[in-house]
């Protein structure tokens, strides 16, 4: 049962924030973020994952998308405490503000409590490349939007990835830590 109320906290601290956010804010906007993307994947992982318990049976697909939620929602708290935090104005004062705190961290700490307690997925390391994935997707459309695309057609680099022209560096590192945070996951 506390496994099914911590996946519908996950589904209602990500609905809501995403309505209200929707409400202020174009659509497409708001899911140009990694942030947003990543916890809408965890949040679906958990509706799945309440369906599939209620019926009794989970089955490893289900355990499957919720670990690359979990990873895809451990790669936004990692990168708001080591990346964000330390280089944008307000720091974690603004980045654990409003709805954002339960982005950045109440959701990423509830995936991954479920995660080693319940849901850890078994299975062959290939799993790893599956955590791995959203942050892959994610980095080719923001390396498109940020650095391909003239600057009147793409998006400002919001997340300060490209500063300086270092936009190899940060897919490197965004990329590692992504493969690591996975590898951890499947690991532990």
């Amino acid at each position: 049962m506390i496994q099914i109320i911590l996946n519908a906290l996950i589904v209602i601290l990500v609905a809501v924030p995403l309505i209200r956010d929707c409400r202020v804010n174009p659509v497409k906007r708001v899911f140009r973020y990694f942030t947003t993307q990543s916890n809408v994947l965890c949040a679906a992982a958990s509706f799945a994952m309440i369906i599939a318990l209620l019926a009794g049976k989970v089955p490893q697909a289900v355990i499957l998308l919720k670990y690359v939620g979990t990873a895809a929602v451990t790669v936004t708290l990692l990168t708001v405490f080591f990346f964000l935090a330390p280089t944008m104005e307000g720091g974690l004062k603004m980045l654990l503000s409003g709805s954002s705190l339960f982005l950045h961290l109440v959701n990423p700490v509830l995936a991954l409590l479920t995660h080693f307690i319940w849901e850890k997925p078994e299975g062959p390391f290939w799993i790893v490349l599956l955590g791995v994935m959203p942050v892959l997707l994610y980095g080719a459309l923001y390396l498109y939007k940020v650095v391909v695309l003239p600057e009147d057609k793409g998006w400002e680099d919001f997340y300060g990835f490209n500063r300086n022209g270092k936009w190899r560096v940060s897919i490197a590192c965004m990329l590692a830590g992504g493969f690591l945070i996975g590898l951890i996951l499947w690991l532990v």
